[in-house]
């Protein structure tokens, strides 16, 4: 098995930037040796709503679908889509003043980016 370095960033929920308070919804992983990009999400409704009752998870769950499609180079993620895939994970890892922003960029090694996205997802987000 060959193993090859890759990078992810948790996204995550902030209903009220000025409170700097988050909940964990997702993770992108990027594998440059297998051109690899993929988003893995789940939102616990519950836990978002007794952080911030009034947060439109519609909206929140936009922007998830926002990010599959910048991932997948699908029409959801507009012109970002379009771009280079490591182009595009260059896109998400941006911060940006939202409510679904992306924490810092993160490293390892894998033999199975697929596999090793679903163990974060569970790890970071739950």
């Amino acid at each position: 098995m060959t193993e090859h370095s890759y990078q992810y960033v948790a996204l995550r929920c902030v209903p009220r930037v000025d409170r700097e308070e988050f909940v964990n919804v997702g993770v992108v992983l990027y594998c440059q040796a297998t051109d690899f990009l993929d988003v893995a999400w789940r939102l616990d409704r519950p836990r978002l709503l007794a952080l911030a009752p009034t947060l439109d998870l519609a909206q929140v769950e936009e922007g998830l679908a926002f990010v599959e499609g910048v991932c997948r180079g699908d029409e959801r993620g507009g012109v970002a889509a379009g771009a280079p895939v490591s182009q595009r994970f260059g896109f998400l890892k941006a911060p940006r003043s939202t409510v679904l922003q992306p924490g810092p960029v993160h490293g390892g090694r894998t033999d199975d980016p697929t596999r090793q996205l679903a163990r974060l997802l569970d790890h970071l987000v739950g």
